[in-house]
């Protein structure tokens, strides 16, 4: 099938499986004679597989390592393992870090007259 049809089928734009191809988040695509890809269930499995653990947290960087160890077989899975548990980890400071910005946010708006109003007399104009 050609590019828009597994775009179609995976969800993932055209512009990104090329970018997953280019970068090796796929293996390369079979071409037809005329230079266009031509997708097969497997390709379309590697992008599926990219696309949910991207959706997962993992970043471009981390899944590149990931797909590095995957290729290198069975004996490196405590350290795919080991690569998930740290994106979780990283995963999880995010969250408390939001959570933080989002109480910051929700004390601002429930005291807006007795802090947000004083705070903003005391800036000058733009003018």
């Amino acid at each position: 099938m050609n590019i828009s049809k597994a775009s179609e089928e995976t969800q993932v734009s055209a512009d990104t499986i090329r970018y997953y191809e280019r970068i090796g988040l796929i293996p390369p695509v079979q071409r037809n004679e005329n230079g266009v890809r031509n997708f097969t269930e497997e390709d379309l499995n590697w992008i599926t597989f990219s696309r949910h653990m991207r959706s997962a947290g993992l970043s471009i960087e981390s899944l590149i390592d990931y797909l590095t160890l995957f290729r290198e077989g069975d004996q490196t899975i405590p350290a795919r393992m080991e690569l998930l548990k740290e994106q979780k980890k990283l995963l999880e400071d995010k969250i408390a870090a939001m959570q933080g910005v989002l109480e910051r946010l929700d004390y601002k708006i429930e005291n807006y007259d007795n802090h947000m109003v004083p705070k903003e007399k005391q800036l000058k104009n733009f003018d």
